[in-house]
């Protein structure tokens, strides 16, 4: 008995050794975490995988994420956030090459506490962005529901790709009370957005500052369509890709909108291809360096070059009072080729291209 004591004993100091000797890193390395609530979400740091649980933000807070690079996040419930009046972001993600899945799951803004027509222009304080998104990784599968003004705000440092999102305001439609609604803000750099649905009152997508961006396969309805910019001073967009989308029962399809007051700016590199648009009510194309005007004393500050229609037709049908394609530059310049864009309905507008040759297509 003395022997088999003695031999137990042994074997479990050698496991022991054994155990202690691994690097307490890779330890940390496979640790898996859980978040709860919004203090559980500060000790995430040394995860490798993350559970986001269903849970209430509380008026006051805001939810901050900082995963190690590489991190797993998965969500398993709705996150809802309770009317609060703290200032956007609610919601803050900022890591290296992250795997996000949303599982379906949703952040819920209670939009219609905040929703009184006047959106950031006035009236009730409205915490804007929602949410924002930095770092880098793959972000997919979940729902942005009734955000109480701009949804989704991205400014990378590298690599993102957002896929199979929603964003959901449509209860916003409601007396005309959703306002500055827009889906995806983007001012960042190699930003793919795709597979995507966007019900809202204000822009699909608006891509401030940036380059190589890619918008593809995605469903947008009831807000401004498809926006480059409005491009402010020293802000510059180059290397767009805009493909396979659809735009319904929005205001504006396509938009090119410089302020008139920029300087040092500019927007360059800009190719629609195969995308399906209808129910157009103001302009099916506007192409203006007089932003906030649609149409009227352009600047000279922020060039437009290189604007294409290319690859597959894109088809655009415009209301009967709406304009297919209007174009009101100060500072415009080399051949744009839009042989591969037809539209129809409604009424041809201003097309005054300064030094841009507009070649090919139909509207």
């Amino acid at each position: 008995m003395f022997q088999h004591a003695f031999r137990q004993f042994v074997f479990t100091a050698a496991v022991l050794a054994l155990v202690s000797a691994i690097p307490t890193g890779e330890l940390e390395e496979r640790a898996s975490c859980t978040i709860s609530s919004v203090s559980s979400a500060s000790s995430i740091s040394s995860c490798s995988s993350v559970t986001i649980s269903a849970f209430t933000v509380p008026s006051g807070s805001t939810l901050t994420l900082s995963p190690k690079s590489g991190a797993t996040i998965t969500m398993a419930g709705d996150i809802t956030f309770a009317k609060t009046s703290s200032d956007g972001p609610l919601f803050t993600i900022d890591g290296d090459d992250v795997t996000f899945n949303g599982a379906g799951y949703s952040f819920d803004g209670n939009g219609a506490k905040y929703w009184d027509g006047e959106g950031t222009n006035g009236g009730v304080d409205k915490p804007h962005p929602f949410l924002k998104f930095k770092g880098s990784g793959t972000y997919s599968d979940f729902t942005v529901l009734n955000s109480p003004a701009q949804a989704v705000s991205i400014g990378n440092s590298d690599g993102l790709v957002f896929d199979s999102i929603t964003i959901d305001n449509s209860d916003g439609d409601t007396n005309d009370l959703g306002h500055n609604t827009d889906g995806f803000d983007v001012s960042a750099d190699d930003v793919t957005i795709q597979n995507s649905v966007v019900k809202n009152q204000d822009d699909c997508i608006a891509i401030n500052d940036g380059s190589n961006i890619i918008f593809k396969n995605n469903k947008c309805s009831g807000g401004h369509g498809i926006s480059i910019g409005s491009i402010a001073s020293s802000k510059s967009v180059t290397d767009v890709t805009i493909s396979g989308n659809t735009v319904t029962d929005s205001m504006y399809g396509f938009r090119i909108k410089v302020k008139a007051s920029a300087t040092s700016a500019s927007v360059s590199g800009i190719t629609y291809s195969g995308n399906t648009l209808s129910g157009i009510d103001e302009y099916g194309v506007l192409i203006t360096q007089s932003y906030p005007d649609d149409e009227g004393t352009p600047g000279t500050g922020g060039p437009i070059s290189d604007v294409n229609f290319s690859g597959s037709t894109t088809t655009i049908k415009v209301g009967d009072d709406a304009k297919r394609l209007a174009v009101d530059c100060g500072a415009c310049s080399g051949t744009w080729d839009f042989s591969k864009l037809k539209i129809t309905g409604g009424s041809a507008g201003t097309v005054d291209s300064d030094d841009a040759t507009i070649s090919g297509g139909s509207y």
